[in-house]
């Protein structure tokens, strides 16, 4: 099965990188607050850049530039893709805080949010 990984990440401010194994990358999102663990909290899901796979591992100080800071894991485990839709996908997480499905998705005014579906 891919991996998954939610990364702490003290940069500027405060937030959360929510990576998902996808064709050979890490795609890779931005959580402004702690991932939700409850039915019905929504968290605004910011796309990155993809990164490469040994970001599911990372810990440690990026120096100064972009993303400066430090950076530890938060969760991490396997996933399986349920929906993959243009402006969809749903998967099961199975680590150790995130359990359960969840889902990525573009709502009617183009905004990218995750939640527990």
């Amino acid at each position: 099965m891919p991996v998954f990984v939610v990364q702490k990440h003290y940069a500027r401010r405060l937030h959360y990188d929510l990576r998902l194994e996808m064709d050979g990358v890490m795609k890779s999102w931005a959580i402004p607050k702690v991932p939700p663990q409850k039915h019905g909290v929504r968290r605004l899901a910011i796309p990155t850049e993809d990164h490469e796979m040994k970001y599911a591992d990372f810990e440690g100080e990026i120096p100064e530039g972009y993303g400066a800071g430090k950076m530890e894991i938060w969760d991490k485990g396997e996933y399986e893709m349920d929906e993959k839709e243009e402006d969809k996908l749903a998967f099961y997480l199975y680590g150790k805080k995130l359990k359960g499905r969840y889902c990525i998705e573009r709502t009617k005014e183009g905004i990218w949010v995750f939640y527990k579906c």
